[in-house]
């Protein structure tokens, strides 16, 4: 049966008749069973296709009124085929080179993603306005969860009822669907989510109130195909933004994603960097941080927001720090947010783990945990706050290639601790590109034991005044669970250290003098 795209075009709300539209979900994960659940309380018929399931969401998928395929998806399944599907709607994991996604696309079966969902069905929970919630997205290569939260956290203190949510972790049709209602939603979004919004542009096609690309450098590369393709799925990000394009000036190919996009007219350009701000900018003067862009008198004054030293005091100057709250800052005065707020707002943020975080200072060390730092863009943020550190490096490249980050910053480093599996590679860069620094790699195999090694190595060429960085520039699933993980066991291994020290001092204090 040939879908109905005339019908497609009518569903662009909570409130209209979705009963019985065959759709094909695609992936069951956090995002895959949120599309699931929410298309069979709209009365959808509902077909769920993943290679693997929980027990949990095995078990539920019946409960809600969904079925259930598991099995290879390297083919089409003939049970998709024979479903016929009226629409398919993929969770992020899906590349378009996968099997499904090309057959949907050459069936002329349209594709969506979650994003485009919760965008049709915003007003099943109004705001207290009665209007569905404005929606702020926010994308980049790096900074995007640090910044998500800074936003919401502003909004919060600016008296909006607002929800991180998106690729930060919490499925946006579950925030959608929250009964207690939000009026802004802020959602960070993946290259993966951005491609799928990218296919379509009719009815359902979002429209944010405000928008950021923070940054661009090579990642996902192996998703897309091509770096090309991968800046392209970003910029989508600014596609029928309605107040404020905001942009990143120290990145130019933020500035020309905003030139070249469809926005509604009306829309400003928003620019940030750590430099003395323009009228429509916001930017730092004498280490304040002031917005030029949100104030009628843009053109002679401008409003200070914090002061570098006041986020100094709080681990918060880093400098990609500084320009994640500057955007973030951007996007929450775009909403009418007060100054006052958003300093009041930054008093008490703190960033998640993993994040440039300190987890100990001892011996004149300092060692710092940025396992977030996955990709070379991010580690290069991460050396540019600690300069001439001990850097400990490498992981899962994911077909980026560390030489260029290795000739910008390894020359400076202290030393290099290589870890992961793709060590050759970085081992080579150092010999290239930085020949006088020394470098040390951890050939351990075992997860238990990698991290314990690695800080070993780091801990016999550190010296006082010293930095231990981990900003791997790599993915960590060659080794861990995850980034998160590999931080862990980083900051687990570094209190080992120190608390085997202070025993074995307490040990030699204890013994008895020799006769």
């Amino acid at each position: 049966m040939t879908p109905d795209p005339s019908r497609l075009d009518t569903l662009t709300s909570w409130n209209v008749d979705w009963k019985g539209l065959r759709v094909a979900v695609l992936g069951l994960a956090s995002t895959g069973f949120s599309v699931a659940d929410t298309l069979a309380e709209l009365g959808a018929d509902v077909l769920v296709l993943t290679e693997t399931a929980t027990e949990e969401y095995s078990r539920l998928l019946p409960v809600i009124g969904a079925r259930l395929w598991e099995g290879p998806l390297a083919t089409v399944p003939d049970e998709l085929v024979a479903f016929a599907p009226e629409v398919v709607v993929a969770s992020p994991g899906f590349p378009p080179s996968h099997a499904v996604v090309s057959w949907a696309r050459e069936s002329g079966v349209p594709l969506w993603g979650d994003i485009e969902l919760a965008w049709r069905v915003r007003d099943k929970v109004p705001a207290a306005s009665g209007e569905p919630a404005e929606w702020v997205f926010i994308t980049g290569t790096n900074g995007k969860t640090t910044t998500t939260r800074l936003t919401a956290t502003m909004l919060v203190e600016g008296g909006l009822r607002a929800a991180p949510c998106g690729n930060i972790g919490v499925p946006i049709l579950d925030a959608v669907r929250d009964p207690a209602g939000f009026d802004v939603l802020v959602v960070e979004l993946s290259s993966h989510q951005l491609w799928y919004l990218g296919l379509n542009d009719g009815p359902g096609s979002p429209s944010p109130h405000s928008a950021v690309c923070l940054n661009l450098a090579d990642d996902h590369l192996v998703w897309h195909g091509s770096f090309d393709a991968y800046r392209d799925a970003k910029a989508h990000v600014y596609r029928h933004t309605r107040s404020a394009c905001v942009y990143n000036k120290a990145d130019e190919a933020t500035l020309h994603m905003v030139e070249d996009a469809d926005v509604v007219e009306g829309a400003r350009a928003v620019g940030f960097d750590l430099g003395t701000p323009g009228p429509s900018d916001l930017g730092l003067v004498d280490g304040i941080l002031v917005d030029r862009a949100f104030l009628e008198e843009r053109r002679t004054s401008a409003l200070e927001l914090t002061t570098v030293e006041a986020l100094a005091a709080r681990d918060l100057a880093a400098p990609h720090i500084v320009a994640n709250i500057l955007a973030a800052a951007a996007l929450a005065r775009s909403l009418g947010v007060e100054p006052a707020a958003i300093r009041s707002a930054l008093e008490h943020f703190r960033l998640d783990p993993h994040r440039i975080e300190v987890v100990a200072r001892h011996a004149g060390v300092t060692w710092v945990d940025d396992s977030k730092a996955t990709n070379p863009h991010a580690a290069a943020s991460s050396l540019a706050a600690y300069p001439g550190a001990v850097w400990v490096v490498g992981g899962q490249l994911k077909g980026v290639d560390i030489s260029e980050l290795v000739a910008l910053r390894g020359p400076a480093s202290r030393a290099a601790v290589v870890i992961g599996i793709e060590r050759a590679e970085v081992v080579a860069a150092f010999a290239r590109h930085a020949p006088a620094v020394p470098v040390f790699e951890v050939d351990d195999a075992e997860t238990e034991t990698v991290m314990d090694r690695a800080v070993e190595l780091a801990a016999a060429v550190a010296g006082d005044g010293d930095v231990v960085l981990l900003a791997p520039a790599a993915a960590s699933f060659d080794q861990f669970t995850g980034y998160d993980d590999r931080g862990a066991r980083f900051a687990a291994a570094v209190r080992a250290r120190i608390d085997g020290g202070a025993e074995r001092e307490r040990n030699d204090d204890a013994a008895p003098e020799g006769h």
